[in-house]
């Protein structure tokens, strides 16, 4: 074992164990060795040793006493009892995971991440986020209540962003929280609502959710189809349409200029707002993305989301809903009863890294190493798969691989996950009956030089599924 001195997962896991072992041979009572003597034992720093014991204390299997040592605590044998009365008390279940427990299993997978939507550690600023953070628990104010809508400041930023005024922005607990709020507060349940297909999962589990009925709306190369949208609102009296129209999740799809007047024309005429998944803002590959639909819409009918989690960190949660007119009143209702407000800390953390000199040299950075993974993606798959086929995106994080007729997407999965590559089906991302089976691939979580040995195995997954092709009807 290494000495562990900074206290890593790795070295805190096994030590933890070896620790837990250690107390159960020991009575109620026992006083273990002191820290320095576990630190020569164990092989281990300090620090190590003391999270260890501090992840023992919180989990009851141990008990401090200051000025005295750390001892084995009284631990009572959990009461197992009937608990088969809630299946009748709760009913079906209201909450659909589909695909969102995927994609964050996918995140926590060993091997080739080719799954995940996050950043690894080589395209975050971890030391400066660290930084960022510290400084802003430092802050006389760090522990207050902030304004429910957000600090003046990144409600401020947001807005210059999207070409709001800051009294537009409400500042939200990442995309996911804002997504809900904005899909509770518009419509009841019961409701039809309109998804560009192919379409992010966690938008689809929370609209099922709230009780909603997701009714799907195809795409192409330049974006949502305007006659098919047109004959969807007609058909279903919807009165929101869901659209990622900046490199679109999974397909790195975007909007094209000529139709984006025509998709808000058309939602005019049927009176529908537009929920507006402005997730890949700061994802591009170089190139300057289009910006927001928000700002060709001067009517209220535009309702834009947008996330620094992405860009930032999986657990910095800072999110934005960006609305005007009398519906921003009753999504700031909605945010207040959910949650009351983000906190402090994680807004002025916000804040300290969009606003700091590091900013645009980190966005060079990740857009730099997004096109140099892409691009190496885009080689391997060409190379290893020619069976397969898809299109370059411009920007965002994935490529929406169609896999060979008679393949099923699950069973590629399945087996490519059994070979260390993890990979999302592409059912979770669509709505209704499919013929043709695809998959996701990211390459926010998997460094360059890993891409071609992760292909080489994924291809030897699709041939090994050829011909199974199964049940292509997901829930809609």
């Amino acid at each position: 074992m290494g000495n562990g001195s900074s206290g890593d997962v790795g070295s805190v896991d096994k030590v933890t164990d070896e620790l837990r072992s250690l107390a159960d041979t020991r009575a109620v009572g026992a006083r273990l060795p002191s820290t320095r003597d576990l630190q020569h034992r164990l092989g281990v720093g300090p620090v190590t040793v003391q999270r260890a014991l501090a992840r023992l204390v919180t989990e009851g299997v141990l008990v401090t006493r200051p000025g005295a040592g750390t001892f084995v605590s009284a631990r009572r044998a959990a009461r197992v009892g009937d608990t088969d009365w809630q299946q009748v008390a709760l009913g079906a279940s209201p909450v659909s995971t589909s695909g969102v427990d995927v994609l964050l299993a996918s995140a926590h997978s060993t091997g080739f991440q080719l799954g995940g939507g996050y950043f690894d550690a080589t395209l975050r600023a971890d030391s400066r986020l660290a930084a960022a953070a510290s400084r802003a628990v430092r802050r006389p104010d760090a522990w207050s209540a902030p304004p429910p809508a957000g600090v003046p400041e990144l409600r401020s930023w947001f807005g210059r962003q999207v070409g709001a005024d800051p009294d537009q922005v409400l500042i939200t607990p990442g995309a996911q929280g804002a997504l809900s709020a904005v899909f509770r507060a518009l419509l009841p349940a019961g409701s039809p609502v309109l998804f560009a297909v192919p379409t992010y999962p966690g938008a689809l589990a929370v609209a099922r959710s709230a009780g909603l009925v997701p009714v799907p709306v195809p795409t192409d190369v330049d974006g949502i189809r305007p006659e098919l949208l047109e004959r969807a609102l007609a058909a279903t009296s919807a009165r929101l349409l869901f659209l990622q129209p900046t490199f679109a999740n999974p397909d790195g799809g975007v909007l094209a200029h000529a139709r984006r007047r025509e998709v808000l024309d058309i939602c005019e005429r049927a009176g529908a707002f537009i929920l507006e998944d402005d997730y890949a803002r700061w994802l591009g590959h170089g190139q300057v993305p289009p910006p927001p639909l928000w700002r060709d819409d001067d009517q209220g009918r535009v309702i834009t989301v947008c996330s620094l989690t992405k860009i930032l960190a999986p657990s910095l949660r800072i999110g934005a809903i960006v609305a005007r007119g009398p519906v921003m009143t009753r999504l700031a209702a909605m945010r207040q009863v959910d949650d009351s407000f983000v906190p402090m800390p994680l807004q002025h953390t916000a804040v300290e890294m969009v606003a700091g000199p590091g900013w645009p040299a980190q966005l060079r950075a990740a857009s730099a190493a997004l096109r140099a993974r892409m691009a190496t993606l885009a080689a391997a798959l060409a190379g290893e798969l020619p069976e397969c086929s898809f299109e370059n995106p411009r920007g965002g994080i994935s490529i929406w691989l169609r896999l060979p007729r008679s393949t099923d997407d699950l069973a590629v999965a399945t087996r490519a996950g059994r070979l260390g590559v993890a990979v999302v089906p592409g059912r979770y991302f669509v709505i209704g009956e499919q013929d043709i089976s695809y998959l996701r691939l990211c390459v926010a979580g998997v460094r360059e030089p890993d891409i071609p040995t992760a292909v080489a195995l994924l291809a030897e997954a699709v041939r090994a599924s050829a011909g199974t092709t199964a049940d292509h009807t997901f829930a809609g």
